[in-house]
């Protein structure tokens, strides 16, 4: 998970994002919460791959876990 997620407090805020990428991870998570697919933001977001997408997955997922 941390090998393609990155926290920079100069990108984004600090917001967890795709590492290499301005694409914060809540923002994926919401959009496949609203019916998106993986291909679909594959097309959507040509920077990242499905593999980014699998990690904001996890990420989400250990995040809630946490609480």
């Amino acid at each position: 998970m941390d090998k393609r997620i990155s926290i920079d407090p100069k990108v984004c805020h600090g917001q967890a994002c795709i590492k290499g990428t301005r694409i914060p991870v809540h923002q994926i998570i919401r959009m496949m919460a609203n019916g998106d697919t993986i291909e679909e933001l594959l097309k959507e977001y040509p920077s990242i791959n499905r593999e980014g997408i699998l990690a904001c997955l996890d990420y989400a997922a250990s995040t809630a876990k946490k609480i």
